[in-house]
């Protein structure tokens, strides 16, 4: 055979390419959210501390 693909790397590609799209949409949520989330957990200190 003159070309013989090789499909091992392909998994590993696909599996970047999800761990990728995850993070992109969790620092997406965090950037959202994040003031918000910010503010529960001061207001939590603020009465019980």
């Amino acid at each position: 055979m003159l070309f013989n693909p090789r499909e091992e790397g392909q998994g590993l590609v696909e599996y970047a390419l999800i761990l990728v799209l995850v993070a992109v949409v969790v620092i997406a949520i965090l950037t959202l959210l994040g003031p918000a989330i910010g503010n529960v957990f001061s207001t939590i200190k603020n009465n019980f501390g």
